[in-house]
């Protein structure tokens, strides 16, 4: 039981930091809908913030996390101090070295990566793409850095900064629209020149993003000595799972760069509107999936003892992870699905955010919701892997749910409006339905696979069941809401059909003995007993 409130406790610090990160990620991209709806300077910023997002990714937090973390917490798991600090010191000094050349090559080869990360941009807007990631790539080597301090903080248990940091890099860019926006966000050269300030400001936000968590990376880490030390076998155990995490997550940010490409041939505006709705479909996926995953990681990859030893907590922990992702993602996915127009609303409509885009974004939000919890539970059980020193079972199940999204998706995004007559814009409902139906293939091997090297754990179909029905009635209630108030006010909409959303689906849960919901209540009794 100490074991599952650790882990929950964990959980909840990254997804606390996670969520006023995500907060004021959402403020962001309001602004931005507000400002630059889907006209041309929102989708280049858009593409352009793709480029930087991608080798952020492949270089950054994804491969920290796979190859970085396990070992260095193994180290200190087992007291070996010295050695942690020389690992910490090899891996932050290579990172530095490689994040500087991979800026420098980047912008001078960003007019061939904007040609095929976004084919459909011609003209003045695929110059301003390529002008917007040539400013935006600084930002990139950042933030590379700024993954590496998550990784040590991580291992120490110092779970809330390195997730609450990316406020500091959204304030600043919140600043800049705020200051910019209403004296350049009318026409079309206003629109220009107010993206390319964001770009700016993103790059100062990078570095306010490090900034605030190198002391304390620097007070729990006191070893860290600058320098490229490749002696030490447990720095070259890291740099060897590198390479095959690397390839892994670039499958998988190929995937990410395909939909953007396909999302540029839809037509105008659909690289902005996925983006936007990205922006919503993350949230539950880093609240609840990278939260767990985050904290299990450094605990799975501390467990010692013999191989049955070692197997049994490792069931315990997942079991114990994917029941409460579960809990939390089922209703986010039913919520896109049902009532996607009202969350979309609330957060967007507004200025050049209008009702029909809020209606297409209702789509593409409801496609992802396919996908949505076999997306989630497959970053826990590849965090499994990770914790077992693996790399290559996640990299192959990767690499075919990569395959089956592109060939999916290519039909989806471009081929099946035409056949069902409608809009072509709806393709990009289905390029992220085909994107689910792909991580669902994933999902399924990754378990399958860790049943053969742990033993079978998954989430059980009657506790599934429970959660998809309760949050169907919570929806329907929602729904009633929506009948009765109207859509012309979204705000208000949205102010009382998404808290009686979650009340009723807490309550029913309650009802149902789901545990989750038990543990919900009581922080509301404590909170409310504190005031």
């Amino acid at each position: 039981m100490s074991e599952r409130r650790h882990g929950a406790g964990g959980a909840a610090v990254v997804a606390a930091g996670i969520l006023l990160s995500r907060v004021f990620g959402l403020i962001r991209n309001r602004l931005l809908g507000h400002f630059l709806g889907t006209s041309d300077a929102g989708d280049a910023f858009n593409a352009a913030l793709r480029i930087p997002n991608i080798l952020q990714n492949l270089f950054g937090e994804g491969v920290l996390s796979a190859s970085f973390i396990p070992t260095y917490s193994r180290l200190l798991a087992e007291g070996n101090e010295e050695e942690a600090g020389r690992v910490a010191s090899a891996v932050g000094t290579l990172l530095a070295l490689t994040s500087t050349v991979l800026v420098l090559v980047g912008i001078m080869l960003t007019p061939w990566a904007v040609a095929l990360i976004a084919p459909g941009f011609v003209g003045e807007k695929r110059e301003l793409t390529i002008r917007l990631v040539q400013v935006m790539f600084p930002g990139v080597g950042i933030l590379v850095l700024s993954a590496w301090a998550l990784g040590v903080l991580n291992s120490h248990r110092r779970f809330f900064l390195p997730y609450v940091s990316p406020v500091a890099m959204n304030v600043v860019m919140i600043g800049a629209l705020l200051w910019f926006g209403p004296r350049l966000g009318g026409d079309a050269s206003g629109q220009t020149r107010l993206v390319v300030a964001l770009a700016w400001a993103s790059v100062i936000g990078s570095a306010a993003q490090l900034l605030v968590q190198l002391p304390t990376v620097l007070r729990v880490e006191r070893r860290l000595r600058w320098r490229r030390d490749l002696a030490s076998p447990h720095v070259r155990v890291v740099l060897g799972q590198f390479g095959p995490v690397a390839l892994g997550r670039g499958v998988v940010q190929v995937s990410a760069y395909v939909d953007n490409l396909l999302a540029s041939l839809v037509g105008a505006g659909a690289v902005a509107m996925l983006s936007y709705a990205q922006v919503l479909t993350m949230l539950p996926v880093s609240l609840f999936g990278m939260s767990v995953s985050a904290a299990e990681l450094p605990a799975m990859s501390g467990a010692i003892g013999s191989d049955a030893e070692v197997a049994a907590a490792l069931r315990r922990r997942l079991s114990d992870g994917l029941h409460r992702i579960a809990y939390y993602v089922i209703p986010s996915a039913m919520a896109f699905l049902a009532i996607g127009d009202i969350v979309g609303a609330t957060l967007y409509q507004s200025g050049r955010f209008g009702r029909a885009d809020v209606v297409w974004m209702w789509g593409v939000l409801a496609g992802a919701g396919v996908g949505l919890l076999a997306g989630t539970l497959g970053r826990l059980y590849a965090s499994t892997w990770y914790a077992l020193r693996d790399t290559r079972v996640p990299l192959r199940f990767a690499a075919i749910r990569v395959t089956i999204g592109l060939a999916m998706g290519w039909f989806a995004a471009l081929h099946v409006p035409r056949l069902l007559g409608v809009d072509p814009q709806w393709g990009v409902a289905g390029l992220t339905a085909a994107s689910g139906v792909a991580a669902w293939v994933e999902c399924t091997l990754l378990r399958r696979s860790l049943t053969s090297r742990v033993g079978d754990v998954g989430v059980d179909r009657p506790y599934q069941g429970r959660l998809w029905m309760a949050a169907l009635a919570a929806a329907a209630v929602a729904w009633g809401v929506k009948l009765a108030l109207g859509v012309d006010q979204p705000l208000l909409l949205g102010g009382l059909a998404l808290p009686l959303y979650g009340v009723v689906y807490v309550g029913l849960t309650r009802w149902l003995g789901i545990p989750e919901a038990a543990s919900i209540a009581g922080r509301a009794r404590r909170l409310l007993g504190a005031r």
